[in-house]
């Protein structure tokens, strides 16, 4: 096979090409939760799904079976040794009431503090693997209903004073796979990785609507200060991001240890039903590099790539490459101030921050807007673009000359509607 490379040249590793066929008999001594006084009877079993997760890591390790049926549960712990398996027709629903979310130490838009654990949490379990062909839904309208209330109320409240759990955590942990699953109905995030290595996201299909109640902030897949991240024929149809990078945010992000960068991020063969960007960078987010999208579907989506300044934190986002995209989106790149939340911690310098070796290429796009790059000298630096080969179908060109030092412009064939604007 001939060698491929991430956007800085890096070799692609030979783990990003080995895709695992998982198979239940691949994954240790099976449990069968209806065994364990677990039952298809609309009630919530924390307690004895916890119980037997725990049973499970003191025999030396196997695997959780969800068979058919509906199976209510809160908050749950896996660990080392125990993996999860959702059968076809298997549902593992989360539960509506947050008190069965009881609050921990954890990650969360950008910083380590006490809030609400997911519906499924792993830290610290090398190996983990949660897979199936079945369904982890988590029961979010009642949460989304009452978020949009409390914006009524407070137009200012933030993502986290409606009190929610994500979907799927992930922390600490290396070799993990997450594989054939349907994840639906997140009450906030829906599957959130930070500081891990080795992660494979494969054949999910990752759901929250936009309508009738919209699902806030049900971001498909955040990865948080991660390394060796391979998302792979998966399909999207969310409220929000389809892949955010995250990272830390503030104003002295970059020094603080729990933060950190994300590296060598290979997303490709995936379908974006709808979704707000394909690929974002931030709002908390420090520095990402060698991030490479290809061979994608948009069906509908705001932005295809975004990457937010944000305007209190340092960020710097270098070596990104998307690669034959075909569909649609409003805009095929946006850059701008973002200011959403902004805190400069009694700081009175805001950081600055830069981008380069931004690459589009082999595109074939219809948007409304063909670029939206906003330059903002005083606070962060545009360099060093390429756009090659691509098609692209716009009602407006959008603004962007003035905004980027050395940009490269090869091929590019614009039809644009309205050439006034």
């Amino acid at each position: 096979m001939q060698r491929e490379f991430f956007p800085d040249g890096t070799p692609i590793a030979d783990w990003f090409y080995d895709i695992p066929g998982i198979s239940l008999s691949d994954l240790g001594k099976q449990y069968v939760i209806t065994d364990y006084k677990i039952a298809d009877d609309g009630k919530v079993h924390t307690s004895e799904f916890q119980a037997l997760i725990d049973d499970v890591s003191s025999n030396g390790g196997g695997v959780i079976v969800v068979p058919a049926g509906t199976y209510y549960t809160g908050a749950l712990f896996l660990k080392s040794g125990v993996n999860l398996y959702i059968e076809e027709n298997g549902v593992l629903k989360g539960s509506e009431d947050i008190s069965d979310y009881p609050l921990c130490m954890t990650r969360i838009e950008g910083e380590v503090c006490r809030y609400f654990p997911a519906l499924i949490n792993v830290d610290g379990a090398d190996g983990v693997k949660i897979c199936g062909k079945g369904t982890i839904d988590g029961n979010g309208e009642k949460s989304w209903k009452a978020f949009w209330l409390r914006r009524q109320w407070n137009p200012k409240c933030t993502n986290k004073d409606e009190q929610r759990p994500r979907l799927l955590f992930v922390s600490n942990s290396q070799n993990v796979l997450v594989s054939g699953l349907n994840l639906q109905n997140s009450h906030f995030w829906t599957s959130h990785f930070y500081k891990c290595r080795y992660v494979k996201f494969l054949n999910n299909y990752v759901y929250s609507p936009a309508k009738p109640v919209a699902a806030p902030s049900t971001d498909a897949v955040d990865i948080d200060a991660c390394t060796d991240v391979l998302i792979k024929n998966c399909r999207f149809h969310v409220n929000d991001d389809a892949i955010a990078l995250k990272g830390g945010k503030g104003p002295e992000a970059d020094r603080q240890p729990e933060n950190g960068a994300n590296e060598r991020v290979l997303i490709e063969d995936c379908e974006y039903e709808f979704a707000h960007s394909c690929l974002t960078c931030g709002s908390e987010s420090i520095h990402n590099r060698n991030i490479y999208v290809r061979n994608i579907k948009v069906g509908s989506a705001y932005h295809l790539l975004w990457l937010k300044m944000r305007l209190d934190t340092p960020s710097h986002y270098e070596y990104i490459t998307i690669e034959n995209a075909a569909g649609n989106a409003n805009e095929l790149i946006n850059i701008n101030p973002w200011k959403q939340f902004f805190n400069m911690q009694g700081k009175d310098v805001a950081p600055r921050s830069f981008v380069n070796n931004i690459t589009v290429r082999k595109c074939d796009m219809e948007c409304a807007k063909y670029l939206n790059i906003r330059a903002d000298n005083s606070q962060y630096e545009l360099a060093d673009f390429t756009l090659e080969d691509l098609r692209i179908k716009a009602k407006f060109k959008g603004c962007f000359e003035d905004a980027i030092k050395n940009l490269t412009v090869n091929n590019v064939t614009l039809d644009i509607e309205n050439k006034t604007v």
